[in-house]
């Protein structure tokens, strides 16, 4: 969290009808000086061969910016190292990189993507233009003909006459000529406020339904421009994942959710902190009772209370009352209660354990139930602060060796649960025993 403003980065992808990989690779991380790197980079074609391009293109682009390595350093090591295509005779994959420090203020290298966009909220949500300058790199140009060689013969390059504006020849100290392209990378920095959306995607959206009827050339930026606009205008407190689903099913809609290409759709979010307290397991020493119900009652945010012993030690230290919420059974997961003040009471280690699997596996069909577990899910994804108290008094049901090797102790689930909020979610986190 940057001072008063959280980052939230989200993304959603759609792989190629037909194919059994994504072509398209999203990476987000955050440094140890508090720095958030993000990366979209699309892979030359699509299915195994564009996710392997474009996994060692992301992968390398943030590891580069963490170092501080120079932009055109890191594209030209980049352009050299990845692998070229039998087929095509080039190695290539575009990207969008996002680097955000401490203050906020964002650096953005952009190669062969589309365009990002960069809305700010106002009373109206406002579409910005960033002032943009070109960072030319030299990179190798493949040849079908070279199978993959990019070394000819000095007496037979004429390069300048007939490559066109972009490859020329540069002799090298062995009497060769290298052919070489001009790759043209856009450079743009600006800092952000709250209420700041910073969208970029794929050509996969703005070539979705390209030679229908209705958008014969494809969507294009300035319908997707109008589109976002739209979204924010009926949804301004739409979070950074759930906007990036919103413009992926759109494209994917256009061709007949039988996508053509890769969709993928990524959103950072600057805003204030959404908090959550979720709240686990009696204490060992029952005097502190009263303690939990004033931290539960003095909470400032969403608050959730998982476990039936939990629940009952709040509603009595508060005198309130707990009712069984029957609305959405689910064979797999123990219903959800209700109670003043709460806004969501579960069970406890069955329904932690099955929050861990989802957190662990987003794309899972499970997501899509309603159940206690996918409630929860959706409540700390939503939220940007999450603040765990966890009861330390171990529960004798648990120790049986008889019962599901699922049901861990209650720290040890709740340590994952934070462990995989943190890291691949980059939420803040904070765990009190009690």
């Amino acid at each position: 969290m940057n001072g008063d403003i959280f980052i939230e980065v989200g993304h959603f992808c759609c792989r190629k009808h037909g194919q059994g990989a994504e072509g398209d690779v999203f990476l987000s991380r955050k440094t140890d000086d508090g720095r958030i790197i993000s990366v979209l980079s699309d892979g030359l074609g699509s299915g195994i061969k564009a996710g392997v391009l474009a996994t060692l293109t992301a992968t390398m682009a943030a590891k580069f910016v963490a170092e501080d390595m120079p932009p055109k350093q890191a594209a030209r090591i980049i352009m050299k190292t990845l692998p070229v295509c039998k087929e095509r005779g080039i190695s290539y994959a575009t990207f969008t990189l996002v680097d955000i420090d401490s203050q906020s203020q964002v650096k953005i290298i952009e190669y062969d993507n589309p365009a990002y966009l960069l809305f700010r909220q106002a009373s109206e949500p406002v579409l910005l233009e960033p002032l943009k300058r070109d960072l030319v790199v030299k990179r190798p140009a493949g040849s079908r003909s070279a199978a993959g060689s990019e070394r000819y013969p000095k007496q037979n390059q004429n390069l300048n006459q007939n490559q066109g504006p972009n490859r020329y020849s540069q002799e090298t100290s062995s009497g060769t000529a290298t052919l070489l392209a001009r790759a043209v990378m856009h450079y743009s920095e600006f800092e952000a406020r709250a209420g700041d959306r910073l969208v970029f995607f794929s050509d996969g959206v703005a070539q979705s339904g390209m030679g229908t009827k209705a958008f014969p050339l494809g969507w294009g930026i300035p319908r997707i421009q109008a589109y976002v606009m739209k979204v924010l205008q009926e949804s301004p407190d739409i979070s950074a994942r759930r906007l990036a689903q919103v413009i992926v099913k759109e494209a994917e809609s256009h061709d007949a959710y039988r996508a053509k290409d890769d969709i993928t759709c990524a959103v950072i979010y600057f805003r204030k902190p959404r908090r959550l307290l979720l709240m686990t397991g009696p204490s060992i020493d029952p005097g502190r009772d009263a303690e939990m119900a004033r931290i539960f009652q003095d909470f400032h945010g969403a608050r959730v209370l998982c476990g039936g012993t939990t629940a009952s030690i709040i509603a009595r230290e508060l005198g309130r009352s707990i009712k069984v919420n029957l609305k959405h059974i689910d064979p797999g997961i123990p219903p959800a209660s209700t109670m003043e003040g709460a806004d969501l009471v579960t069970e406890g280690i069955i329904t932690l354990g099955k929050v861990a699997e989802l957190l662990e596996a987003p794309a899972s069909a499970e997501r899509y139930r309603t159940n206690p577990a996918t409630q929860l899910t959706e409540l700390l994804l939503n939220s940007d602060c999450i603040e765990f108290v966890v009861g330390t008094k171990i529960n004798e049901a648990h120790q049986d060796p008889t019962m599901p090797v699922e049901l861990e102790i209650r720290r040890n689930i709740i340590k994952r649960i934070a462990g995989l909020l943190e890291e691949k979610y980059l939420k803040e986190i904070k765990i009190r025993f009690i």
